[in-house]
């Protein structure tokens, strides 16, 4: 009889005020990975919380609870501000990526990972809007959808999560598996404009886009300056 390997584990961390479709976007793709799999959500406890659109998530384990992960994943998120100093949160990180296959964010879930030490001296991206904050860290900040160093993974702004999505289950599975999933969800982007990037959008729309966000980004600011990796 011939063993079946084990199931592949994916955890990503829900947090109040996490970005939907960043938690969402590679949820789905792992979803229908034809695959035995267990996917979790962790948090601090089993309560639901809520999503910046409130889209409602209910937490499957806590971080004490988590079995190890093939695959621990940061989404981004006006609620990673908190998280940023979360005791609990930061060593949870640490302790999944001690022994995870594959470090993984998705949006500005890349600052977490440079919050818990975990980034230093590795190429990583976030949003467009956060992604030079990385250096803070010790990181380096990398333009992309996907950028990969070695086991750590992370992707850009939002709908990237998609992206990387596909990109580690080529990596788990085979180019094949990720295509299939890729056609199972009928991933053929198609955008009506050319606004999606910095460079590519308005000046004036990016200026209006900055100054909507400078809130959170003076606290993130804040947080890199006096950043120590304790």
């Amino acid at each position: 009889m011939t063993d079946q390997p084990a199931p592949l584990s994916f955890g990503f961390l829900v947090f109040p005020d996490i970005q939907q479709l960043d938690l969402t976007g590679p949820y789905e793709v792992v979803s229908v990975l034809d695959a035995p799999k267990t996917v979790h959500l962790v948090w601090h406890d089993l309560a639901p919380v809520r999503s910046t659109t409130g889209i409602v998530f209910t937490p499957t384990t806590t971080f004490a609870d988590c079995p190890p992960l093939d695959v621990v994943c940061v989404p981004g998120g006006v609620g990673v501000n908190p998280l940023l100093g979360d005791a609990a949160v930061l060593a949870f990180l640490r302790r999944q990526a001690a022994t995870a296959r594959y470090v993984t964010s998705v949006c500005t879930g890349s600052l977490v990972l440079g919050a818990a030490g975990l980034l230093k001296g590795v190429k990583a991206t976030s949003h467009w809007s956060a992604r030079d904050l990385l250096a803070g860290f010790g990181a380096v900040p990398m333009p992309g959808r996907v950028v990969r160093d070695g086991r750590f993974v992370t992707a850009g702004g939002v709908t990237a999560g998609i992206d990387f999505g596909l990109a580690i289950i080529a990596e788990l599975c085979g180019t094949e598996a990720a295509q299939a999933c890729q056609l199972q969800l009928e991933y053929a982007p198609a955008p009506p404009f050319d606004a999606g990037t910095p460079e590519t959008a308005p000046a004036g729309l990016v200026a209006k886009l900055r100054a909507r966000g400078e809130a959170v980004r003076r606290e993130r600011e804040a947080f890199v300056a006096g950043w120590t990796d304790a």
